[in-house]
C-alpha cells in the first residue's frame, strides 16, 4: 500500500477505503463548484444521499459568509428516474441529464460520487469524469468498485445504505455533534436513503447502528409516515399493470428455491410503464415460502444506462435478491461473474444477451453456489 502524504490519499490495490470522511470534508471545505453524482437509474439511497450532501454543502457555504457562487453544490441525475424524485429534490440545485452533450462544458473543482464506485454505473458521464479524475471522491457501501474511478474513496460495506455514511459526512461538514442536530432538510433525504435500502427496516441489513442513525434523523422532525406515503403509496396504474405482467411470468426452479420473473419491452409498451417502474418487483416473489433467491430479468436498451447501442445488440438487466437464511446464495458473487455486483443479499448486472440466455446462465451461476 502506498500513500500521498501531501493529500492524505491512500491508493489501495483493491476496492475499499483510502481516506477518512473527515479528510473528504476538509478537502471539500475550500471547493466552490461541486458536482454530486450517483448511479444511473437512481433509487432512494442514491437520491437521498446525493441531495442531502448538496444541501449540507450549500448550508455550510451560507454559514461561512459571502462567496463567489450562489450555490456551490449541485446534484446530477441521469437515466430513468423514479416518479417521486421531484418531491424529494424540491428546490435544491439539480441537473437531469438527458444527453451527454449537456455537460460537455461543465466545470467543477470537486466531484463526489455517492452510492456507487463502478464505471458501468456512471457510463453516460464517464468521459466527463475522466477529465476531472484528480478531483473526484467516492462515498459508497458496495462490495465492488473500480479503484481508478477516484483517488479519494471512503467505502464501508458494513453500512446498510450509502445514506448512512453520507449522514456522518454531512454531520462533519455542518459541524454538528450528532445526527440529531442536522437540519431537517438534510436529515429527511438521509432517512429516505436508509429506509428504502433496508426495505423500510425489514431487510437483513438492519443493525443497531442503522436503527440508531434512523432514530437520530427522526429526532430532527422527519415525518416517517408522510415520507412513506409520498414514496411508497403514490403508485401509477401503469406500474401496477407492469407488476401484473411480471407476476404472470413468474417461474420456479431448483426445487422451488429460485423464482424468476421476466419483463419484456412489449410489457412496457403495452402497459404504458416506464423503465423506472420495475424497481422493487423482486420483493414480491420473495414472499413465497420455498423461495430463497429471486431474479428479475428486464429486456432493456443500452441508452437507459447511458451506453451506446450497437446494431442487433441485446441487453438484459438483472436484479437479484436472496433471503438471509442458512444455505442461501451470495448473489453478489453471482453478479460478479457477469460483470455486476452489489451486496450478498441484493445485487445486479447488465448482460449483453437476450433474457432466455441470461436466465440459463444465471441459474447455472446460482446452482454452483448453493450452500457455499
Amino acid at each position: 500500500m502506498s500513500g500521498t502524504a501531501a493529500t492524505g490519499i491512500v491508493n489501495t490495490a483493491k476496492w475499499g477505503s483510502g481516506i477518512g470522511l473527515g479528510e473528504i470534508a476538509e478537502w471539500l471545505r475550500t471547493k466552490n463548484k461541486i458536482v454530486v453524482a450517483t448511479h444511473v437509474k437512481p433509487d432512494g439511497d442514491a437520491v437521498g444521499s446525493s441531495i442531502a450532501l448538496v444541501r449540507a454543502l450549500n448550508l455550510a457555504q451560507q454559514s461561512a459568509g459571502p462567496v463567489s457562487l450562489p450555490t456551490r453544490a449541485r446534484a446530477w441525475y441521469f437515466g430513468p428516474r423514479p416518479s417521486w424524485i421531484k418531491r424529494v429534490v424540491g428546490e435544491s440545485p439539480a441537473l437531469s441529464i438527458e444527453n451527454v452533450s449537456e455537460i460537455e462544458h461543465e466545470i467543477a473543482d470537486a466531484v463526489v460520487i455517492v452510492d456507487t464506485g463502478s464505471w458501468v454505473q456512471v457510463e453516460m458521464i464517464k468521459p466527463w469524469l475522466k477529465a476531472h479524475g484528480p478531483e473526484i471522491a467516492v462515498v459508497d457501501h458496495h462490495a465492488q468498485g473500480d479503484i481508478d474511478i477516484a483517488p479519494r474513496r471512503f467505502v464501508d460495506t458494513t453500512n446498510a445504505a450509502a445514506a448512512q455514511i453520507v449522514a456522518e459526512l454531512c454531520r462533519i461538514i455542518l459541524k454538528k455533534k450528532s445526527l440529531a442536530e442536522l437540519p431537517r432538510e438534510v436529515a429527511e433525504p438521509l432517512y429516505l436513503g436508509i429506509a428504502t435500502d433496508t426495505g423500510w427496516f425489514k431487510h437483513s441489513n438492519v443493525t443497531p447502528q442503522v436503527l440508531k442513525a434512523a432514530a437520530d434523523l427522526l429526532a430532527t422532525g422527519v415525518d416517517h409516515a408522510a415520507l412513506y406515503v409520498n414514496i411508497e403509496q403514490r403508485e401509477r396504474l401503469p406500474r401496477l399493470k407492469l407488476l401484473g405482467r411480471a407476476l404472470e411470468s413468474l417461474r420456479l426452479f431448483d426445487e422451488n428455491r429460485v423464482a424468476v420473473m421476466t419483463i419484456s419491452k412489449k410489457d412496457f409498451s403495452e402497459t404504458g410503464a416506464q423503465a423506472a417502474d420495475s424497481g422493487g418487483f423482486a420483493d414480491y416473489s420473495q414472499t413465497l415460502e420455498t423461495v430463497m433467491v429471486t431474479v428479475v430479468l428486464t429486456e432493456a436498451d443500452a441508452s437507459e444506462f447511458g451506453m451506446e447501442s450497437k446494431a442487433g445488440e441485446k441487453l438484459t438487466k438483472v436484479s437479484m435478491r436472496s433471503k438471509s437464511v442458512a444455505g442461501s446464495v451470495d448473489v453478489n458473487a453471482v453478479a460478479k461473474e457477469f460483470g455486476g455486483g452489489g451486496h450478498v443479499r441484493a445485487a445486479g448486472a447488465k448482460m449483453a444477451m437476450g433474457m432466455e440466455e441470461a436466465k440459463a446462465k444465471l441459474l447455472e451461476g446460482i446452482r454452483k453456489r448453493w450452500n457455499t
